[in-house]
């Protein structure tokens, strides 16, 4: 950890784990993670930036696959420890629980004022054509940017990848191998890295009070379940999780625009997890779009049954909203009604 406290300027970069901070060894060929205290030697064009750079490397770095709840919290509480010493953060994480994680956070941190950019790469940062160099140099330039009075030019938790800049909570993974790993189909990109940073204000959000200081809420309630629906699902799996007694919430991935099996014995095993006093809450499986449950039958016997339109939100926002909501409130019809709310930019609604 190498922080600069004396100063009220500058970026820290936060590396969690994950491929951007892995170099090949020259002898053995493994992969390694990097030493962030020579961040400036592999890329040299961050010296032309004029901000200073600090960074903290969590020991030992969290594979993308192994990232838990707990690491959020950790991550939560160093940005708000930290959060009056630095003008932005920058988070260098795994790519594939990336969208997790952004969206998890920008639940648990409420008046931000300030970017939390997270990047990665598909290649290590040590690889000759590695998308790495360029991820970090953007997020970088985007977290420490700041308007004509002094504010951050893009409040929120946001992914930067392959010169796109998501809302955190929008985002997804489309790509295991692309340079083009991520997308946000339902909002527009918060801004585009080309010649220079091209922000799209109207689709930015802006907090009330820029100097209000953050609210971190670490209380994270994880008894969530998910259930995908496809053809041939049998009743005993989908009784199995709808009706398991380790969850509180269900996430139910259905068809198109919230379409689920007719057959009577599931919408009863739907019923009977409703009347238990489960949360349960609709997802689309499809890319883009929502979840509307007024037109189709299939659709409407879901809502009569109890339950809950996620409208356009994705599967890795609808945890991480649950998660933060059912920590935070022990009634769930208080989490049943924010989750038809749009808190954090999460649903077009």
């Amino acid at each position: 950890m190498n922080l600069f406290k004396d100063k009220d300027s500058g970026v820290l970069l936060i590396y969690t784990g994950g491929t951007i901070g892995m170099k090949e060894d020259p002898q053995s060929g493994t992969l390694k993670p990097f030493d962030f205290n020579a961040l400036m030697e592999e890329v040299p064009e961050l010296r032309k930036f004029a901000t200073h750079i600090d960074s903290y490397t969590f020991n030992p770095p969290i594979d993308s696959s192994d990232v838990e709840p707990s690491l959020w919290v950790s991550l939560a509480h160093l940005i708000e420890q930290e959060y009056n010493h630095y003008d932005g953060f920058v988070v260098l994480h795994g790519t594939d629980t990336m969208a997790y994680s952004a969206s998890a956070l920008s639940f648990m941190i409420d008046d931000l004022g300030k970017s939390i950019v997270f990047t990665g790469s598909q290649l290590p940062i040590g690889s000759l054509r590695t998308d790495g160099r360029e991820n970090l140099i953007s997020a970088v330039e985007i977290a420490s940017s700041k308007d004509s009075k002094g504010h951050s030019m893009v409040p929120e938790v946001c992914i930067c990848f392959n010169s796109g800049l998501y809302r955190g909570n929008r985002s997804r993974k489309i790509n295991a191998t692309g340079f083009d790993a991520f997308t946000s189909p339902n909002y527009p990109q918060l801004a585009t890295a080309g010649i220079n940073i091209k922000y799209n204000y109207g689709y930015i959000h802006y907090p009330e009070k820029w100097d209000a200081g953050i609210t971190v809420h670490d209380e994270l309630d994880t008894r969530v379940s998910i259930l995908k629906i496809h053809p041939g699902i049998t009743r005993q799996a989908v009784r199995d999780i709808l009706l398991g007694e380790g969850s509180r919430a269900v996430i139910l991935e259905t068809y198109g625009s919230g379409n689920a099996p007719s057959s009577p014995w599931f919408l009863e095993l739907v019923s009977e997890a409703s009347r238990s006093g489960k949360i349960l809450l609709n997802v689309t499986q499809c890319l883009s779009g929502d979840v509307n449950m007024d037109i189709y039958a299939t659709g409407k016997s879901l809502k009569e049954a109890g339950v809950i339109s996620g409208y356009d939100i994705t599967t890795e926002s609808a945890l991480g909203k649950l998660f933060s909501l059912m920590g935070r409130y022990k009634d769930n019809s208080r989490v049943k009604t924010l989750l038809e709310m749009n808190l954090k930019g999460e649903i077009s609604k």
